[in-house]
């Protein structure tokens, strides 16, 4: 067990694919001088030019490569900077990447990891600061993963290059200087969630950031004497309906918190599944339906703090 930080632990399972298949290459922009984020420092000058790519500033060209890249052979990791920018390439994702296995009968595969980094970037705007991870879950032919953690940003960033298949990779653009233990024998599934704290009176489920703000309202509603069960989802397709419906089951009780737009969020997803099968009472909570604005008082309009959860869990209880 090491402590490093949330980009430290991508960039050694980056490293370890790399040292572990030649076919492993990483193109985008600034990967070069390690990327924005530091989550590809001293790649390019450990496994040469030819291997981490510095590209053009153009995400249908640098998607594109990709595709092309995975369907002649190579692993690309793919580099978009933040989610804001992949909308430039949709085309690609949406119509080559995700739909290749299927339309030529599996004959062509993209095994790629487009990296996606999500959520409120501090006094970064409107452009900045979306969480589109609803979007991804909504198209057939990818996988959509969100870390919340250090170990899980090495575990499944390695799962998500072993899997052969599209994943739309999603950090959180806020996380990265976070540090925790990193246990590089760790393995993780896609599609696995994990049970962050158990409880007893209501089910909590969320993922990326905002598990933080659920830990925090955990710990208040503790003091309160509910107990509340922290389920951190971690891959958002495929998500764990195992753990969560047998958890919900139990406490009969559901809050789904995301960061995104609570509008058509993937929280409705969760949220019907769960009254559809186990029929206890559902809650969801998520960002207004605003654009997140520069202004410090205009961008905590949309945050979910974990005081607005820890209400809505009572709420929820009541």
């Amino acid at each position: 067990m090491a402590v490093m930080t949330y980009a430290e632990a991508a960039a050694l399972a980056v490293a370890h694919e790399m040292e572990g298949d030649a076919n492993v290459v990483v193109l985008g922009e600034d990967v070069g001088r390690g990327g924005i984020f530091g989550q590809y420092k001293g790649l390019q000058g450990r496994f040469g030019a030819d291997r981490v790519i510095d590209t053009p500033i153009s995400e249908a060209a640098i998607l594109g490569a990709g595709v092309g890249m995975a369907l002649a052979g190579l692993r690309p990791v793919v580099e978009m900077r933040v989610v804001d920018f992949a909308l430039c390439a949709m085309d690609e994702i949406a119509n080559q990447a995700a739909k290749n296995r299927f339309m030529f009968g599996g004959q062509g595969r993209v095994p790629m990891v487009m990296r996606m980094p999500i959520g409120i970037w501090d006094a970064s705007a409107a452009q900045h600061s979306q969480s589109f991870e609803s979007w991804f879950a909504h198209l057939p032919g990818v996988v959509v993963v969100c870390p919340a953690t250090p170990q899980d940003n090495y575990s499944l960033l390695r799962a998500a290059l072993a899997s052969g298949d599209p994943v739309v990779y999603m950090e959180h653009k806020t996380l990265w200087g976070v540090s925790g233990e990193v246990d590089p024998t760790a393995p993780a599934k896609l599609g696995e969630a994990r049970v962050v704290r158990p409880g007893r009176d209501l089910t909590i489920v969320s993922w990326s950031k905002q598990v933080q703000a659920c830990e925090q309202a955990c710990d208040e509603l503790a003091q309160q004497g509910i107990a509340a069960e922290l389920v951190d989802l971690r891959s958002i397709w495929p998500w764990d309906r195992a753990t969560v419906l047998g958890s919900c089951a139990r406490t009969r009780h559901l809050l789904v918190v995301h960061e995104a737009v609570q509008v058509a969020g993937f929280g409705a997803e969760i949220a019907a599944t769960v009254a559809e099968t186990v029929g206890c009472k559902v809650r969801r909570l998520g960002a207004p339906r605003i654009p997140v604005g520069y202004a410090p008082v205009l961008e905590a309009q949309s945050r979910v703090t974990a005081s607005d959860i820890a209400a809505a869990a009572r709420g929820l209880l009541a």
